[in-house]
């Protein structure tokens, strides 16, 4: 049981496309749960990581990339963005400290929040010359009164753990939602097909990811400890389902091979992963498979 001074709390990770949402949310963990690509646009649902330890309980909460919807499936990528931005402790903002300032984005988030906001500045280690750093964090400080300016590069994790001290001294007092062992609240299936689908963003063409979903179709361990996966990839055309399968299987054995690995490290044992490719066309805008999905 928890003393009285136990602090947890949902803090909401949001911000464009590519900014490093989900980056920073695997280097603050210390593992990977969360799909990452140079892609915009890879994660799709909001995805909880959890940090907890003696005294407090994090609970993160990374979300879709906030961008103009042309499509369905994009359309509930929004949503889920915005829907984590009510009912939290506290919002993390992050920009990408390298791009030009958007004021009416950051007065769109903003004006939503209910609560403590912190305004991350990511990918420091990409401005040059580094005297603009200070000119950045003004600029961004006369539009609305965060409660914290953070410069950070979570891809090489400086400064991230200052961020998480911050955050830990904002959450109020409060209980442990999880337990201290787990590091997110999604089923092991959703995680191995996060990690699938990170792959086909990583190696395969420009248009081929955003018509694509993985579907863990079966989990179970054998007699000898392995873990056998059956996943399923799901795509809207014919020639996607030929780019990802590739030359006499090449691809489909590439995309394969790199999330076992993955899956292996997270899971802590061998598994036996098998990945087949199915078409259905439009997938993308039909309520019914987004709904079962998860992704409505």
């Amino acid at each position: 049981m928890k003393n009285n001074s136990f602090k947890s709390g949902f803090v909401s990770i949001v911000g464009r496309p590519n900014v490093g949402k989900s980056t920073l949310l695997n280097r603050i963990l210390g593992e990977k749960i969360v799909a990452v690509s140079d892609k915009p646009q890879t994660t799709r649902t909001a995805i909880r990581g959890i940090l907890s330890d003696d005294s407090s309980q994090i609970v993160f909460v990374d979300t879709p990339g906030i961008h103009t919807a042309k499509s369905r499936i994009n359309q509930a990528m929004v949503d889920a963005a915005y829907n984590a931005i009510s009912g939290i402790d506290l919002l993390v903002l992050v920009i990408d400290a390298t791009a030009k300032p958007d004021d009416d984005f950051v007065r769109k988030i903003t004006t939503k929040a209910a609560c403590p906001v912190f305004l991350v500045l990511n990918k420091i280690d990409l401005v040059e010359p580094k005297e603009r750093l200070l000119e950045i964090i003004a600029a961004f400080a006369g539009l609305y009164e965060f409660s914290e300016i953070i410069p950070l590069s979570a891809q090489s994790g400086s400064n991230v753990e200052h961020l998480v001290d911050l955050v830990r001294q904002r959450l109020p007092l409060g209980i442990q939602y999880f337990p201290e062992d787990i590091l997110t609240d999604q089923p092991e299936k959703v995680i191995c097909a996060e990690l699938i689908r990170e792959k086909v963003f990583r190696l395969t063409n420009e248009e081929v990811p955003y018509g694509t979903a993985v579907v863990v179709e079966a989990f179970k361990e054998r007699d000898n400890g392995v873990i056998a996966i059956s996943a399923m990839i799901l795509v809207e055309r014919e020639g996607q389902k030929g780019i990802i399968i590739g030359k006499k299987g090449a691809m489909l054995k590439k995309i394969g091979e790199q999330a076992r690995k993955d899956i292996e490290r997270l899971l802590g044992t061998r598994i036996f992963l098998e990945l087949y490719v199915k078409v259905q066309e439009r997938w993308t805008e039909r309520t019914a498979v987004l709904r079962e999905l998860g992704y409505e």
